[in-house]
């Protein structure tokens, strides 16, 4: 798989807010392809810059080695799904389905056929004579997918398909999409803010902030390896420690000098030199804890004392966090066989946390823009919100 579609240095303004500043990637042929990032980032207006309803400030876009900047919607073989599915109400499921095909004028029995396809593709043959109003969301959802693709495009956008549907619905359709996704063999490209539907769905990612992309990679390298600070929280929990390079270790690992903390030693993959200022993230899941100091660790395996301030149970795990002097941290401990005369670690116990030096990863740059790195007023550390970033000093 080449390159199949390209965005080359795209910039677009709108007043004086810029939406997408000087951004470049490329889509192969096939792929499912992710634009994440938080609401007003420039996702969604890239995805109508490929579509034509907006045109660039700068830049060139290409599809199929084709220049299609100055194309007119109608002449680019893109077809859009939009959160609300846009379905005639008037028109039953097959007439929807049918619609594009109608408007090019190809013989009925054509339609037909292309339709009862689509049809079987959705798993809605039996609902074909319904209209949007005796659908549930699931279904005008697919319906919305199988009249997109009945014209062939070669590229399906989906802007943000799944927000106006429930949780357990919403992970039915991650999978249907996945599964028509595979059978039709088109390239997507999906817009959302939800990482974990881009996650599921991905073959890349492009996380985005600002107008800019932060970073572009399959979802393991996005979650394990983060190049920035935003990345590092916006994919999932994370802990931050801010410190400085404080020598070189033998092995390519590096002792951190992080104030108000114990040192902590960390791979340096980055080649980071002694003095330097250096960013970390290490993730709830990389963390252990117990009641008793633990022995025979490994080497580079960093141990603290610690003191638990808060405790969910959440069924298949448990989310702690505990408190070290001014640093509060979050982690995450996977059940497996449960004991009912395990004394379980509760609130305000004393612990021990430690996670291999390997587990912490160091980040390329610190992004301004990243508010889960802002400090929290004294009176409020301890506060935060789940959702944010679950480290603060």
């Amino acid at each position: 798989m080449g390159e199949f579609l390209e965005f080359r240095e795209v910039s677009k303004s709108f007043g004086s807010i810029t939406a997408v500043d000087n951004v470049s990637l490329e889509v192969k042929r096939g792929e499912f392809f992710s634009l994440l990032g938080p609401s007003g980032c420039g996702k969604t207006t890239m995805l109508r810059l490929l579509a034509g309803f907006e045109r660039p400030d700068s830049g060139r876009v290409l599809l199929d080695g084709v220049d299609i900047t100055d194309l007119p919607p109608n002449k680019r073989k893109v077809n859009t799904i939009f959160q609300n599915y846009a379905l005639f109400p008037h028109m039953t499921v097959w007439e929807n389905i049918a619609f594009g095909l109608k408007v090019a004028k190809k013989p009925f029995h054509e339609i037909s056929r292309e339709v009862d396809k689509m049809l079987q593709l959705i798993q809605m043959t039996d609902q074909s004579h319904k209209k949007p109003d005796q659908l549930s969301g699931g279904q005008k959802q697919r319906v919305a997918v199988a009249r997109a693709l009945i014209n062939k495009p070669q590229v399906l956008l989906l802007d943000e398909p799944l927000a106006a549907l429930d949780l357990k619905l919403r992970q039915r359709m991650l999978i249907e999409l996945d599964l028509i996704h595979d059978e039709v063999g088109i390239t997507f490209l999906y817009v959302t803010h939800d990482q974990g539907e881009a996650m599921s769905l991905s073959d890349r990612i492009a996380v985005m902030s600002a107008g800019k992309v932060q970073q572009i990679g399959t979802p393991p390298e996005v979650y394990e390896t983060p190049r920035t600070s935003f990345v590092a929280a916006f994919i999932g929990d994370t802990n931050f420690f801010e410190g400085s390079v404080e020598s070189l270790l033998n092995g390519d690992y590096s002792r951190i000098k992080v104030e108000d903390f114990p040192d902590i030693v960390c791979f340096n993959d980055k080649q980071i030199l002694a003095g330097n200022p250096v960013y970390l993230s290490i993730r709830p899941e990389k963390i252990r804890i117990s009641r008793d100091k633990p022995e025979d660790l490994p080497p580079h395996v960093n141990l603290y004392p610690a003191k638990v301030e808060d405790v969910i149970y959440l069924g298949s795990t448990t989310k702690y966090w505990v408190r070290m002097g001014e640093y509060r941290i979050s982690l995450l401990r996977q059940h497996g066989r449960f004991f009912l005369d395990e004394k379980p670690i509760r609130w305000q116990d004393d612990v021990w946390i430690w996670w291999h030096s390997d587990d912490g990863f160091m980040l390329e740059r610190y992004s301004e823009k990243d508010e889960s790195l802002n400090p929290l007023p004294p009176e409020k550390v301890g506060e935060e919100s789940d959702e944010e970033a679950s480290f603060e000093k």
